[in-house]
């Protein structure tokens, strides 16, 4: 039954990084360009947002579909772009957007700190079959994402306000998913090192 649920990686990795990458074409094809509906512009970065917001929706409910299940954070991101993208589209204020996310990134560090106070590791909740690690080793990984969650934030708040809209969008696009790709590449030593035996798993 499980077997049924299973996706290729490839196509998980379309659903998951299909959105950002239309994103970034229409954004570069649509970006000097502005649109006019109901007597307001509207330039391509909020037409770009409205393009976005319902095709990440979308994939999240195709995703749902093929695998059975979502994620915590999976939902919450969702619900984030949407109310953000929404605030920007109606206002006609690309801030909003800018904005998500700081917003996702000091949730996501909010929820793991707090877990951090209980004893607890969030994380561990919904990584635990992909990376059987004993319990120290997951509340090390958990301070450290909290923290790295944190300057990620603070990182999205820096750019946005003092570079371009180019920038961010190149920032948003390549710089926050090469950030996490080499955060997970850098945490192998602890991995290796609080991981389970083969009988403990």
């Amino acid at each position: 039954m499980s077997d049924a649920k299973k996706i290729s990686p490839i196509v998980k990795i379309l659903l998951d990084l299909g959105p950002i990458v239309v994103f970034f074409i229409a954004y570069t094809k649509l970006k000097d360009h502005t649109f006019t509906y109901a007597g307001t512009d509207y330039s391509g970065f909020i037409v770009v947002t409205a393009i976005f917001v319902p095709l990440l929706a979308l994939t999240t409910f195709i995703l749902y579909r093929l695998t059975g299940k979502i994620s915590v954070m999976q939902i919450l991101t969702l619900v984030i772009v949407v109310v953000f993208g929404a605030l920007s589209i109606w206002f006609n204020d690309e801030r909003f957007f800018k904005m998500k996310p700081t917003m996702i990134y000091l949730l996501f560090a909010g929820m793991l700190g707090f877990g951090l106070m209980r004893g607890q590791s969030y994380l561990q909740l919904v990584m635990e079959e992909a990376m059987p690690l004993q319990h120290e080793g997951w509340m090390i990984l958990t301070k450290r994402l909290c923290l790295f969650f944190a300057a990620l934030a603070m990182t999205n708040e820096l750019v946005w306000r003092t570079m371009s809209t180019d920038a961010w969008v190149n920032f948003k696009v390549f710089g926050l998913t090469a950030a996490i790709f080499v955060f997970f590449m850098t945490q192998g030593k602890l991995m290796q090192q609080y991981a389970l035996d083969q009988d403990e798993t």
